[in-house]
């Protein structure tokens, strides 16, 4: 890696020539006080770790330096949509700006590295996930690096609210460099605990620049309900009342589905958003949220920190965050013009349910390493293999990994071209204190959030005070503080719409793939949304008896909406694992009701487990692999099917058969369920 001299770039400039530039090439006047006390940093070639506030202008602070020196800035960020919102920007201020990210092409990433190394790139963004990258390490080595920028730094600290591993890496990269070159690290949401993890990561010599956290301009508001129900039903009597547009933050991908259906029953326009979307989906959504082309984007927490929106003028959430930290930082996107923004947060007691999963899934019991060390133990195996040899999903395994070759348990092995994990021998038992203790600081920190709802004092008082932000100022903008209180009631006429919304909606099942001919299907219901789940739980496990009728009057209302007057040549449905003659008699009625006629040569001929008890995908496509048989191929081929089953989780069986009719030869094959499960994909 080239690395430029100091006295390559101007280390003495004064406030007064840096405005003068400021306004030159970014078109504004002046700087705010601490962005110049961070950027005379910068350019003195110091370490700065600086703490501001979302929408304070933290980018400047190493946008600008990047413009004065003569080789080229590396930002490690962990956002794409702020990648490119940031690299659209400056390039249309004339400033050479470029992102390396896994939305693009391998042949465009390879090209603006060949730039970079040319030095034809000022300022160069990259995922850290892409440190391990063969081809960014041989151009790291070529490139005239003149500073680098830790973006979201609170990424660093295991203490952080959204730890990353790969961030340790960078931090691996930066106590390698020389003191001269001028490093920064920004983040608006770090502790006094997480700022104490990033400085003693980062080294001596570190200068930390801690700034105002308060907003006055926000009105929070607390709405406590007792159901979804409440929740979807204030929104729809009020929030064409919020002025402006908004983002409204769902727990999970299934809620923002949820959410973003209720307001197309309502003719309210709003589009959901989520990490599952194809990055061109994406992209047009967070132009159209430029644009207020929608009253509010319906995401996940996958939306937000890379938007740079001066007038969203509302951030609701119908789900509690993880943490004050958390929801700080997600409703920081909010009215960055200093202009009057609406800050709702709704929270009935089971919400906590999820944060509480979450903090589990973040980090996985001790029973889980112990079960991943053994396996390694055994022969060095790759991920895949790691997932199937202990039914861990892909995310534990990648948590657990990482902490094990930190710990120095295993280690990377590169076999050809595959990469495999081995056991180090000799090494030192597994250290479980640090895990505990941040599984402690998580639960603390979502009690936290609790004791926010139930706060009696000023919002904004209680997120800065638990933020560090001491700093004496006079709240009055809060539901706790002068504002009225949100109360949420449903009267009779809003109790039908949202039953009328219930028994018009119908989850899509999403199962095409390449080399089946599966199209997707319709579940009448979720399983956890309404009574149907425990209707489905009452038959199957309570000896409840057949599935009751108003679940075949739901799953035909299903059918009607998805295929319409179609015709099947045939129904089929699952054969059982446990369910007994459930899904078969229910499958009967369907064909009675529809006049298709119905076929029981749809059978297994081996042995499987219920799905359930799987957590790696892998596993549960190993379950059903080659399960099924059909007894009598010729009434297959070339018929449309209809495939019945209770239950849609995975999708993993649904595949299987899929796949298994479409080489019987079968030319299309939908299935219909009466629910799918919520599951747990939260960004």
């Amino acid at each position: 890696m080239q690395l430029l001299e100091k006295n390559e770039f101007k280390t003495i400039m004064t406030r007064q020539e840096a405005e003068t530039i400021l306004l030159s090439k970014f078109k504004l006047h002046s700087f705010y006080d601490e962005q110049w006390d961070t950027i005379e940093k910068i350019l003195k070639g110091e370490r700065v770790l600086l703490i501001e506030k979302t929408g304070f202008g933290k980018s400047l602070c190493f946008q600008f330096p990047a413009i004065l020196f003569n080789g080229t800035t590396v930002i490690f960020s962990p956002l794409i949509a702020l990648m490119r919102d940031q690299v659209k920007k400056l390039n249309a201020l004339g400033i050479s700006a470029k992102c390396v990210n896994s939305e693009q092409t391998l042949e465009e990433n390879s090209q603006i590295l060949t730039e970079a190394k040319d030095g034809k790139i000022k300022i160069l963004y990259i995922a850290p996930e892409r440190q391990e990258n063969t081809e960014w390490i041989e151009a790291t080595r070529q490139m005239k690096l003149s500073m680098v920028v830790v973006d979201e730094a609170h990424c660093i600290s295991v203490w952080g609210h959204d730890f990353r591993p790969s961030f340790r890496r960078i931090i691996n990269l930066v106590n390698l460099l020389p003191k001269g070159l001028p490093i920064l690290a920004t983040t608006a949401t770090a502790t006094k605990k997480v700022e104490a993890d990033i400085a003693q990561q980062m080294g001596g010599n570190l200068s930390i620049i801690r700034g105002n956290l308060m907003r006055s301009n926000f009105k929070l508001f607390v709405a406590k309900v007792n159901s979804e129900d409440e929740k979807l039903v204030w929104l729809g009597q009020n929030i064409e009342k919020i002025p402006g547009s908004g983002i409204l933050y769902t727990g999970t991908r299934v809620d923002t589905e949820i959410y973003t259906k209720w307001f197309e029953f309502l003719n309210i326009p709003a589009v959901g958003y989520n990490a599952g979307l194809d990055a061109e989906s994406r992209i047009a959504i967070e132009n159209g949220l430029m644009k207020n082309q929608w009253k509010c984007v319906i995401s996940t927490n996958a939306l937000g920190m890379g938007i740079d929106k001066p007038d969203i003028r509302f951030i609701i959430h119908t789900q509690i965050p993880q943490s004050p930290i958390h929801y700080y930082q997600e409703i920081g996107r909010a009215g960055r013009d200093n202009r009057t923004s609406y800050i709702i947060l709704f929270y009935s007691p089971e919400d906590k349910k999820l944060p509480e999963a979450f903090i589990e899934g973040g980090r996985p019991a001790i029973s889980k390493y112990e079960k991943v060390i053994e396996a390694i133990k055994s022969e060095m195996l790759g991920e895949r293999d790691l997932m199937r040899k202990t039914n861990l999903k892909q995310t534990q395994i990648r948590v657990i990994k990482a902490d094990l070759i930190e710990q120095k348990i295993i280690r990377h092995v590169t076999i050809g071209r595959s990469k495999k994990f081995e056991y180090i021998t000799g090494a030192s038992p597994l250290n479980s204190k640090t895990f505990e203790e941040l599984r402690a600081s998580k639960t603390r920190d979502l009690d936290k959030m609790i004791e926010y709802v139930e706060t009696t004092q000023s919002r904004m008082k209680y997120l800065c005070d638990y933020l560090g932000d001491r700093s004496a100022h006079s709240f009055s903008n809060c539901d706790n503080s002068g504002l009225k209180k949100i109360t949420v009631t449903i009267n009779n006429e809003w109790a039908k719409k949202i039953l009328d919304f219930r028994e018009d909606y119908f989850p899509i099942l999403k199962v095409e793939t390449k080399g089946t001919n599966l199209i997707n299907g319709v579940a009448a219901s979720y399983y956890g949304v309404s009574n149907v789940g425990s209707a489905i739980h009452r038959c199957k496990y309570e000896q409840g008896g057949d599935f009751p009728d108003f679940l075949l009057r739901l799953i035909l209302k299903a059918y009607r909406k998805r295929f319409g007057l179609e015709k099947f040549d045939l129904i089929l449905y699952v054969p059982a694992t446990k369910s007994g003659e459930l899904v078969r008699n229910f499958a009967i009625k369907i064909s009675q009701a529809l006049k298709f006629p119905i076929s029981h040569n749809l059978v297994k001929q081996r042995k499987t487990s219920e799905q359930k008890v799987f957590e790696s995908s892998l596993l549960k496509s190993d379950n059903v692999k080659d399960a099924f048989i059909f007894k009598n191929s010729n009434e297959i081929k070339g018929k449309s099917v209809l495939l019945i089953d209770d239950i849609f989780d995975s999708g993993a069986t649904i595949k299987e058969i899929g796949r298994y009719l479409s080489n019987l030869g079968a030319n299309k094959i939908a299935p219909l369920v009466i629910a799918r499960t919520v599951g747990g994909d939260l960004a």
